[in-house]
């Protein structure tokens, strides 16, 4: 099976060895995002709620770039230094996720990278 990267500059850029996306044949899977500005490379500044958002517009950015959005995501997994920000993170992905809503897994970790507070990754299918 051939896998082909997806990139775009709408998303902030790996920060490892790892790229934005892979794409499987019809399936997508994208890397874990944190609230990174896709310019600037730094956390997204104000609450929990505006960090969590930042967190679906760069996965929201990768998704389009592999040619799909957020509701072509079969799985997502989200990861969270607090496990009291579940509930907001709840009410923030109806603002972009249509029922039916992804199968979904919520992690409590004990860190991030960049010191964020939550990240999220995601399978499409297209």
């Amino acid at each position: 099976m051939t896998r082909k990267a997806v990139h775009t500059d709408s998303a902030p850029a790996a920060i490892g060895t790892y790229s934005q996306a892979i794409q499987a044949g019809n399936l997508v899977f994208l890397s874990g995002q944190i609230p990174l500005l896709a310019d600037t490379m730094e956390l997204v500044t104000g609450d929990f709620d505006t960090r969590a958002r930042q967190v679906f517009k760069n996965l929201d950015a990768v998704a389009r770039a592999a040619g799909g959005d957020l509701n072509n995501v079969v799985k997502l997994t989200i990861f969270l230094t607090d496990l009291d920000n579940f509930a907001s993170v709840n009410a923030i992905m109806e603002e972009f996720f249509e029922t039916p809503f992804p199968a979904r897994a919520a992690v409590g970790v004990a860190s991030l990278p960049k010191g964020a507070d939550v990240e999220a990754d995601a399978i499409l299918a297209l």
